[in-house]
């Protein structure tokens, strides 16, 4: 299933680790920012429903 790459095997297949794996970087940060705006957005709408003294 795998092409014959000959000499630049190496090259082709780290470019694809390297890219997949900033991929997977920023697919992860992407989650990981969701998470904390989402609890911020959740605990400023609770201080919204405080009442003001």
């Amino acid at each position: 299933m795998m092409p014959e790459l000959g000499k630049y095997a190496f090259a082709v297949m780290a470019s694809y680790g390297v890219g997949l794996g900033l991929l997977a970087a920023l697919v992860i940060a992407s989650i990981a920012r969701s998470r904390r705006v989402r609890a911020e957005l959740e605990q400023i709408e609770e201080r919204s429903k405080r009442p003001h003294v």
